[in-house]
């Protein structure tokens, strides 16, 4: 659509008004002319119809040089025509329409349910409106200096006013309000300034009626007073050919603010809106039937997994239970395995044998000092094969064989995931979360004795609790990219645990573009040679104290590769370029890789 036509619209109206009054002026003159030449034949000159016949001739000359030097300025051509008496009743009639639609205007945009004979706008209605818009100021004045207004009454008196849906308290009444003059300032905030200006001067300038026009404002004071407009005020673009006027543009601006609406309260199901509570008919109205029937079926599939389990309700809130979290987790796992499973084989199996703390399915003669898990069974078998004389068998020291126990080395792992805005504008973040639900249910299944820390990073990181983790989302405002840090809080939370192998898996899309020096953050973008400087002093750190870094980078440019390879010289660790759908293959391969599972001998 394109909106600009409203204002060349309203210069194509006064123009028309213009042209009308100046035919009628010229049709004027021409009459009078006729009728003085007549009065000339029959010597008539000197009586009174020809004093106002002539009289009438200088008055359309004059009118007519006021309409040829009406000012292009569309908001001074209508303050010019308001006191301006016309020749033309067709051009009057015109003009009083154009401004009863700008009066209509303005006052749509406050009370969309007014009676049918408003529409007129004459002055029994207008004297109505203003006297229900006092009471409705008084009302609102009462509720912002605390006290408890009467709304059963104004509404008693001024239902009609509302339609048929009529608001059932104040606060529904200032919604509805708010939201449709939200609607007139998206309209005049999507225009080019200068149209703006000239476009909301217009409207102000149309009303005859002062005490109506001061109450309006006084109401807009208000309602921004209760709450700010800003919620609902938008500005939109248009880059359409399709000209829009006022009365075709109220739609589709009702439209893109349902559109908002919906919008908003899909983002608040993050922040513990229920799916109950959204609103049915706003689903059919922006996204249509076929939509209205899947929202119907998501709001039965939260009371599935209520029964089964797998979420709770606390106070207004959804919250996932432990069960519903651990199956978060496996699903994740299950799909990242199913590339493993295909040209992988083996449970990640090492040579080595010793004793340990897991029993495996080999066994072997007992030795002095070794842990006594005797194979029964094997163990009578020794001792019939030494001496098959029968019952009672005599055992030995040599016949006494032991089971074999697996040993598993304690493995400390910090994950740290970018959450920075890149991560979800180049769509990686999904993708990396996928990876941390899945190793967190990993280690709490497969290695309950291994420790597992996430650290989100962004201009600062921090640590997230796994039971946070399904809520985690990326720093929607937040460019930087601070690796520094995110390493310092690793290496201090994997000095926590007890000895064993430990590691840092890094899953970014970008090389560092803020650390922390002396208390103090600093950000540049493109990265500074400082950053890059402090993040490697802080790798450093990290190898120093037996920590190895593995690095999983889902981008390639130049710049983020130079670091990276200086990281892992440092390091030692290993660095792998690769894509969202292959990352969770990668890094969990990785992850068993680095583990060193050890048999007794």
């Amino acid at each position: 659509y394109n909106l600009n036509a409203m204002l060349s619209g309203l210069r194509e109206r006064l123009e028309e008004v213009k042209a009308l009054e100046r035919e009628g002026i010229a049709q004027r003159l021409q009459k009078a002319e006729e009728q003085l030449r007549q009065l000339h034949q029959k010597s008539l000159e000197k009586s009174l119809e020809a004093d106002l016949l002539l009289r009438l001739q200088e008055l359309a000359k004059k009118n007519l040089q006021f309409v040829d030097g009406l000012s292009p300025d569309p908001v001074a051509t209508i303050q010019q025509l308001k006191e301006y008496e016309f020749m033309d009743q067709q051009a009057q009639q015109n003009f009083d329409q154009l401004l009863k639609s700008l009066q209509q205007q303005m006052v749509r945009s406050y009370l969309q349910g007014l009676p049918q004979q408003l529409h007129s706008l004459s002055p029994e209605a207008l004297q109505a409106t203003k006297e229900m818009l006092q009471e409705l100021n008084k009302l609102l004045e009462e509720r912002i200096s605390g006290g408890q207004p009467n709304f059963q009454a104004f509404m008693r008196k001024y239902d009609s006013f509302f339609g048929d849906d009529p608001p059932t308290s104040l606060d529904q009444l200032v919604e509805r309000i708010q939201k449709q003059a939200a609607l007139l300032e998206s309209m005049l905030n999507s225009l080019p300034a200068a149209e703006r200006r000239h476009l909301q001067k217009a409207l102000e300038s149309a009303f005859r009626e002062p005490g109506l026009s001061e109450e309006l404002a006084r109401l807009a004071v208000n309602l921004e007073h209760l709450h700010s407009l800003s919620a609902w005020r938008r500005e939109y673009t248009f880059l359409g050919p399709e000209a829009l006027d006022f009365d075709t543009a109220w739609p589709v601006m009702e439209q893109l603010q349902k559109i908002d609406d919906l919008e908003r309260q899909i983002k608040r199901l993050q922040h513990g809106l229920s799916v109950t509570d959204m609103d049915p008919e706003l689903f059919e109205r922006v996204l249509g039937k076929e939509a209205l029937h899947e929202f119907e079926q998501l709001r039965g599939l939260t009371s599935i997994l209520e029964d089964a389990g797998y979420i709770h309700r606390i106070g207004n809130r959804l919250e996932l239970t432990p069960k519903g979290m651990r199956k978060i987790g496996q699903k994740a796992l299950r799909e990242i395995f199913t590339y493993i499973k295909r040209d992988r084989g083996g449970h990640h199996t090492s040579p080595h044998r010793g004793a340990g703390l897991e029993q495996a399915d080999g066994t072997k003669r007992y030795e002095f000092g070794q842990p006594f898990n005797v194979d029964l069974h094997k163990t009578l078998f020794n001792a019939l094969l030494r001496d098959d004389s029968g019952p009672p068998l005599r055992l030995r020291p040599e016949d006494f064989e032991v089971y074999q126990t697996e040993q598993r080395h304690h493995s400390s792992t910090a994950l740290m995931l970018d959450l920075s805005l890149s991560m979800a504008m180049r769509g990686n973040f999904l993708a990396a979360k996928k990876v941390a639900l899945a190793l967190d249910n990993l280690v709490r299944t497969q290695f309950p004795r291994d420790t597992f820390y996430i650290i989100g990073f962004s201009t600062y990181a921090r640590e997230v609790k796994p039971e946070n983790l399904p809520y985690l989302s990326w720093d929607e405002f937040d460019p930087y990219t601070n690796i520094q840090h995110g390493l310092r809080l690793s290496r201090k939370l994997l000095s926590r645990g007890p000895g064993g192998s430990r590691q840092i898996i890094i899953i970014s899309d970008g090389e560092p573009t803020a650390h922390l020096e002396g208390g103090q953050l600093f950000l540049q973008y493109p990265p500074s040679p400082r950053t890059i400087r402090e993040t490697l002093r802080e790798v450093k750190r990290c190898t120093s104290t037996g920590i190895t870094i593995n690095t999983f980078m889902l981008d390639r440019n130049s710049h983020l590769m130079e670091f990276v390879d200086q990281m892992t010289r440092i390091n030692r660790g290993r660095v792998f370029y690769t894509s969202p759908d292959r990352l969770g293959q990668y890094v969990l391969v990785d992850y068993f890789n680095s583990r060193r599972r050890l048999l007794s001998s």
